[in-house]
Parts: structure tokens; C-alpha cells; sequence
């Protein structure tokens, strides 16, 4: 099933989100407590629906975090009224889309702590991390981003994907 409504685009700490009510929620898919797999368009944009995990908040709402990419291609900013369309992604398949590359897995073979914690990681933690290495263009930053990786999976205090880490 669709739905489409109109929302005004909120942040919650950093993140740009619309909140969708659990009565629109359950329409998508009822009962659903864990993260809801949806296609999203905003403002009728991009043709081809984005996949995006809407975040469950604990009563049957969800929050519809919007990323840089949507926000930008839908020409919105936090503040603005949005029309959303929202499906269920019914072949949505959990974990890991990007493979990991060669040089974090040579890491991770390196580093024991390292590996046991990326194995205790949830999917999606681990699928939001090898999207990001699988971006990094140059060496340098490839170098940079495994090593701070290394070092927050392997228990120590640092800022990594826009989180502290161990504290």
C-alpha cells in the first residue's frame, strides 16, 4: 500500500526527519516495531523511489530520517513543508550491500579486538560502515578512515561516522 501526506521537516540533534504517526505507520505495515524498510519520494522526487529504513520510536511512529542526498535532490531544507510518498520495500534484504573492501578486511584479520566487535555489530552498523569505506576514493583517506576505524572497534575513545565512540 502507498500513503502520501504533507509534513514539515524537523531535527532531531543533527538529523533532518519527518515523523510519521503510527496510524500512517500501520498502514505500511502493521505492527511493525523494528526498523520499516519504505521507497520515499519527497515532493514527487526522484522517479525511481530512494530505499531508506524508517527508525522506529517506540509506539508505533516512526521517524523518516532524511538524508543529505534527499534533502538536496528534493530542493528542502529542515523547516519546510514536504509531501512524502511512502511505500513498503517488501525486497528490502538486511546486511551488507557495498562488500567489504580488501584493506579493512586485511585490518580486521590483523586486529582481534577489532574483528570480534565488527562481528557483534548489528547489519545495519555494519552495512552503514562498508557504505561508507566503499566511498573513500583516494588512499590516503582509505588509510585514515581504517585505521580510526581499528581503533574505536578495538575499544578505543574517538569520533567515527559521526559518532563518539567508547565513552
Amino acid at each position: 500500500m502507498n500513503i502520501t501526506f504533507s509534513a514539515t521537516i524537523k531535527k532531531r540533534g543533527i538529523n533532518p526527519y519527518v515523523l510519521v504517526g503510527s496510524e500512517l505507520a500501520s498502514q505500511l505495515k502493521e505492527n511493525w516495531r523494528k526498523p520499516l524498510p519504505v521507497l520515499l519520494r519527497v515532493n514527487s522526487t526522484p522517479e525511481l523511489p530512494w530505499r531508506i529504513n524508517m527508525m522506529p520510536v517506540g509506539d508505533g511512529s516512526f521517524y523518516l530520517y532524511l538524508n543529505a542526498a534527499v534533502l538536496k535532490a528534493s530542493g528542502v531544507t529542515v523547516g519546510s513543508e514536504i509531501r512524502v510518498e511512502l511505500q513498503f520495500d517488501a525486497e528490502y534484504k538486511a546486511g551488507p550491500a557495498d562488500p567489504m573492501p580488501d584493506w579493512f578486511r586485511a585490518a580486521l584479520e590483523q586486529h582481534q579486538p577489532a574483528s570480534e566487535a565488527w562481528n557483534k555489530l548489528t547489519p545495519g552498523m555494519q552495512k552503514e560502515i562498508l557504505r561508507y569505506l566503499a566511498r573513500l576514493k583516494s588512499a590516503e583517506a582509505q588509510a585514515r578512515n581504517c585505521q580510526l576505524a581499528i581503533h574505536v572497534l578495538s575499544g578505543g575513545k574517538g569520533r567515527f561516522l559521526a559518532r563518539s565512540w567508547n565513552d
